[in-house]
C-alpha cells in the first residue's frame, strides 16, 4: 500500500491506495491542491487526461516550429550571414536539447498541469515557482500577440485592401474557439497544424535540394554560391574583422533562442496526457532529430537559396522569396498559406500554455482560485479567457509598423523564455539533489537523462549569458535606443521583481533537498493504468515508432 506521497506504508506491494482527502503541503507549509483534492475538484472541476500519444508527439513537434523558422529567420540572414545563422541554431539547439532532457526527467517522474512552476516551488523556492509561473504566463501572452501579428503580415501577401484589424479579430476568435472545448479538440487541432508543418518542412528541404542542383524552371544551379556572393558567410556586425564576425554570431544566438521558444510546452501537455510515463520520454528522445531536421537543415537550406543582402528578408519569408526567385508557379502562395497556419498553430498553443500555467499557479495558491474553475470537459475556462484578453495587444500593429511591433514582442519573448529555461535547469539540479538526499536511485526513474549534471549546467550558463547579451548593440557607438534597451532588458526586473515580491510577502526560504516534495501526487499517477499499444500490422508498427 502507498499513501498520498507515494511512499510504501506496508501491505500488498502490488496494490495502491490513493488518499486525496486533503491537499499536500508545499515547501513553505501552505496547502497546495497538487493533484486536485476531492473538495477542490468538486467545487472547481479538474483538467482531464485527453491527449493521446500522437497528440503529445505532434505538440512536441509543433512547439519546436514557429514563425521564427518560417518568417523571422530572414532578418538574421540579412544581418549576420548564412554561416552565422547555421552555427547559431546548431549551438543553441544543443543547449535546448540538454535543457529538455532535464525537464523530461522531472516530468516523467511527476507530470502535473503547469508543471514548471510547480517543480520550481517544490524543489527550489516557492518564490521561484511564483516568478517562473507568471513569467511563463506573460511569455505565452506575448507569444499569442506575436504570432497573430506575424499571421496578419503574411495574409497581406494576398490582400492588403482588407484592414489588418479584421484578420486579427478572426485569428483571435479561431484560437479562442479551439481552446474552450475539450482538450482533445485542442490536441486534434495541433495534430493537424503540426502535420502541415512537418510536410511543409520536408517539402521545402526537398525544394532546396532540387533548386540547388539546377532543377528549377530557371535552370540555375545555385550550390553554395550565396555563401560567398554577395559576401562572406559570416558578416561583420558593429566591429570589423574577427570581432565583428563574432558579434554577428552572438546576434544569431539571441534570435535562435526566440525561435526555439515553445519547445518546453510539451511539459505543459504532460499534465493532460494519457500514459505520460511512456509518451513523454518518446517526445524528449526524438527532439534532437527534430532540431537537426527542422532548424539545422532548415537554416542551411535557406542560406543556399537566398542572397543574404536581399532587403526583402527583413519583412518577408525567405522561403517565399526562394520560390519566387526560382520562378516556381503557385508555390509562393502555398508556402505563405503554410506559414499562416504555422502562426495560427503557435498562437493556439501559446493560449493553451498560458491558461494551464494560471491553473498551476492557482493550485499553488499563487494566483486567484477562480483560475481553478474548469468546465465539465476539463478546460480551465477563466484561465483561457484571461490569457486571451491580452491578445488584444496585437492591435498595436495598426498604429505602428507591423514588423517593428513584431520585433518588440520577439525581444520581450526572448528574455522570458530564457528565464524559463534557466529556471528549469535550476529546478532539475535541486531535484537531482533531492533524489540523492531521499535515497531514490536514478536508475529506477521512468526516464533518466544523460551526461548529468553537466547537461544542466551547460544550458544554465549558456542561457544566462544570452540574457545579458540580448541588447548588447545599444551599448555600442551611435546605436543607443530607449525602445530597444527596454524591450531587451525589462524582462530581468520583471522576473526578479516577482521573485522578491513573493519571497518578502510570504517569507519563503530555499527548500532543503532532504525535505523537497518529490512525492505528493505521485501515487495518484502510479495508480493509473493504460492499455498497452499493440501493433497489429506493419503500418501500425511504423506509426507507433513515429508517435
Amino acid at each position: 500500500m502507498t499513501d498520498i506521497t507515494g511512499k510504501p506504508t506496508g501491505g500488498d506491494a502490488n496494490s495502491v491506495e490513493v488518499s486525496m482527502e486533503k491537499p499536500a503541503n508545499n515547501a513553505s507549509g501552505e496547502a497546495v491542491d497538487v493533484y486536485g483534492d476531492v473538495q477542490t475538484a468538486q467545487e472547481f472541476g479538474y483538467v482531464q487526461r485527453g491527449l493521446k500519444s500522437r497528440h503529445i508527439q505532434f505538440i512536441a513537434i509543433g512547439g519546436s516550429i514557429g514563425t521564427g523558422l518560417f518568417l523571422g529567420i530572414g532578418g538574421a540572414f540579412l544581418k549576420a550571414g548564412p554561416l552565422s545563422v547555421l552555427l547559431g541554431f546548431s549551438i543553441t539547439g544543443v543547449a535546448v536539447y540538454c535543457m529538455m532532457t532535464c525537464l523530461g526527467e522531472m516530468t516523467t517522474w511527476l507530470p502535473l498541469p503547469g508543471a514548471i512552476p510547480q517543480y520550481c516551488a517544490r524543489y527550489v523556492d516557492p518564490a521561484m515557482g511564483f516568478a517562473v509561473g507568471w513569467n511563463i504566463w506573460y511569455l505565452s501572452s506575448i507569444a499569442v500577440c506575436a504570432e497573430i501579428i506575424a499571421a496578419t503580415v503574411l495574409i497581406q501577401f494576398w490582400d492588403s485592401a482588407i484592414s489588418p484589424a479584421v484578420w486579427i479579430s478572426i485569428l483571435i476568435a479561431l484560437i479562442l474557439v479551439l481552446n474552450i472545448f475539450a482538450v482533445s479538440i485542442y490536441g486534434e487541432a495541433e495534430f493537424v497544424f503540426a502535420s502541415i508543418k512537418i510536410l511543409a518542412i520536408i517539402g521545402l528541404l526537398l525544394m532546396s535540394f532540387i533548386v540547388n542542383l539546377g532543377g528549377s524552371p530557371t535552370g540555375d544551379r545555385l550550390g553554395f554560391r550565396y555563401w560567398y556572393d554577395p559576401g562572406p558567410p559570416m558578416k561583420e556586425v558593429v566591429a570589423t574583422g574577427d570581432a565583428g564576425r563574432f558579434l554577428g554570431l552572438i546576434s544569431t544566438l539571441i534570435f535562435a533562442a526566440f525561435s526555439y521558444g515553445g519547445v518546453e510546452m510539451v511539459a505543459t501537455a504532460a499534465g493532460e496526457a494519457v500514459d505520460p510515463r511512456k509518451n513523454m520520454p518518446r517526445a524528449i528522445k526524438r527532439l534532437i532529430w527534430r532540431i537537426i531536421i527542422f532548424y539545422v537543415l532548415g537554416s542551411l537550406a535557406i542560406g543556399t537559396l537566398v542572397r543574404s543582402d536581399d532587403e526583402q528578408l527583413g519583412g518577408a519569408s525567405p522561403w517565399v522569396l526562394a520560390a519566387y526567385n526560382a520562378q516556381i508557379p503557385v508555390l509562393p502562395s502555398i508556402i505563405n498559406a503554410v506559414i499562416v497556419s504555422s502562426a495560427a498553430s503557435s498562437a493556439n498553443a501559446s493560449l493553451f500554455v498560458g491558461s494551464r500555467y494560471l491553473f498551476g499557479l492557482a493550485q499553488n495558491k499563487q494566483a486567484p482560485r477562480i483560475f481553478l474553475k474548469c468546465t465539465k470537459s476539463g478546460i480551465p475556462i477563466y484561465g483561457v479567457g484571461f490569457t486571451a484578453i491580452w491578445s488584444g495587444l496585437a492591435y498595436m500593429c495598426l498604429s505602428a509598423e507591423s514588423t517593428t511591433v513584431f520585433g518588440w514582442f520577439i525581444s520581450l519573448g526572448t528574455v522570458a523564455v530564457l528565464f524559463t529555461w534557466c529556471s528549469i535547469c535550476v529546478a532539475y539540479l535541486r531535484f537531482r539533489q533531492a533524489l540523492v538526499r531521499q535515497n531514490v536511485d536514478r536508475a529506477n526513474l521512468p526516464y533518466k537523462s544523460r551526461f548529468q549534471p553537466w547537461a544542466a549546467w551547460f544550458p544554465l550558463c549558456y542561457f544566462g549569458a544570452i540574457i545579458l547579451l540580448n541588447g548588447w548593440e545599444v551599448f555600442t557607438k551611435d546605436r543607443w535606443s530607449v525602445e530597444i534597451f527596454l524591450t531587451s532588458y525589462i524582462g530581468i526586473p520583471i522576473y526578479f521583481g516577482t521573485y522578491l515580491l513573493w519571497k518578502v510577502w510570504k517569507r519563503t526560504s530555499l527548500v532543503d533537498p532532504a525535505e523537497a516534495d518529490i512525492w505528493s501526487g505521485k501515487a495518484a499517477l502510479d495508480a493509473m493504468e493504460w492499455p498497452e499499444r499493440i501493433s497489429r500490422n506493419m503500418v501500425e508498427r511504423l506509426w507507433n515508432k513515429i508517435v
